[in-house]
């Protein structure tokens, strides 16, 4: 059994899935707005910033929050921003599922995940 060939494999399931091309299919929508692919980049970049204030073990900042919110709370208004950010959750969901099956799998236990 070849490692590097069936995480080739993997890839090509993942590239198949329903989740994967649900979330493909909005990310593409979003990229056609450019007001809307700017506005889901600030939420993603301050989500990044919380996650790894979090890794930190730092304090998450209260204005930072605020305008997760406001943000997000836009985002959801607008029916492609709010698909996209669905089938987001949908795939990352499955991706973090396919980590912790290989994780376990190996019988590595990584703190925090």
């Amino acid at each position: 059994m070849n490692v590097y060939e069936e995480a080739h494999n993997l890839a090509t399931a993942i590239k198949e899935s329903g989740e994967y091309k649900e979330f493909d299919q909005a990310r593409k929508s979003i990229d056609q707005d450019p007001q809307l692919k700017e506005m889901v980049k600030q939420m993603e970049s301050i989500q990044m910033e919380m996650q790894l204030s979090q890794a930190r073990g730092e304090q998450i900042n209260p204005q930072l929050m605020s305008q997760l919110q406001s943000i997000s709370a836009m985002l959801m208004t607008k029916p492609e921003a709010a698909g996209y950010i669905q089938s987001m959750t949908r795939f990352s969901v499955m991706m973090k599922d396919v980590y912790d099956i290989l994780m376990d799998a190996i019988g590595v236990n990584m703190p925090g995940m």
